[in-house]
């Protein structure tokens, strides 16, 4: 006989909605006025803290505890910071309304099978801080809405747009016919990223953790780029890729 879940993660498991936490994750959720939120568990302490940055509109459905009462509700260990907020995931975005011409050579971060939460969340981060229009995602082999991917991206969840689609592959091809210059990153390619980048309109493609770009990805991209980092490292944990890749096309903007 197998042995029972932790009652603390098996609560968690058995929300039908996101639970996110953190004070950067609830707040940036509560700001965003397109998203959707059913309840806001929180302490005394930590509503203070909240009342401080942002108004909670009358009959927000509030429920008050303590910590341990909130660490109920999430992952064993994941660092609520006295905030835990169910929320409805956000609607995924349309392609179409990010291969205009309104957006200059800001760039479009494309993930193929990058499965790791807080890798995504890391992403969007840096697409947040660097100025990315949009994240593509395959709607299969990617991650869900989730408190950790919600903290690692402190805040970028409810800032940078997300659109999943079914087929990478096609709409890699609505991006190149849009103009966009598609960047595939590998670490064996022979360019360096800088080269790659020059002029161009960057869509910026980014392989999944081990494996890398899959054979048919890197068939719909334009050119395949690298990092030039030192001959001692193989590679670069693919957040930290993707945050020098990004930090490299916000130079030329």
């Amino acid at each position: 006989m197998g042995r029972r879940p932790h009652p603390r993660n098996a609560q968690a498991q058995r929300s039908p909605w996101p639970r996110l936490y953190g004070r950067h994750a609830v707040i940036a959720a509560l700001s965003n006025p397109e998203r959707v939120h059913r309840k806001l568990h929180i302490t005394h302490s930590a509503m203070k803290q909240l009342e401080a940055e942002y108004d909670l509109p009358k009959g927000f459905n509030v429920q008050f505890g303590d910590d341990s009462d909130l660490g109920r509700l999430v992952p064993a260990d994941a660092p609520h910071q006295g905030m835990v907020l169910e929320v409805e995931p956000l609607d995924s975005r349309y392609l179409g309304d990010f291969l205009g011409d309104d957006f200059g050579k800001r760039p479009l971060v494309v993930l193929d099978q990058v499965t790791d939460p807080h890798n995504v969340g890391a992403i969007l981060r840096s697409a947040a801080a660097f100025g990315a229009v949009a994240l593509v995602t395959q709607d299969r082999n990617s991650p869900t809405e989730s408190g950790s991917l919600a903290r690692a991206a402190s805040g970028a969840l409810e800032l940078v747009p997300w659109v999943r689609v079914v087929n990478l592959a096609r709409a890699l091809g609505e991006i190149g016919d849009a103009g966009y210059w598609r960047i595939g990153l590998d670490g064996a390619a022979t360019r360096n990223i800088d080269d790659a980048l020059s002029d161009t309109r960057p869509a910026l493609v980014f392989g999944a953790e081990g494996e890398g770009l899959r054979h048919n990805t890197a068939e719909h991209c334009d050119e395949l780029a690298k990092l030039p980092i030192s001959s001692k490292m193989e590679s670069l944990n693919v957040s930290n890729a993707a945050a020098i890749t990004l930090y490299a096309a916000a130079r030329r903007l």
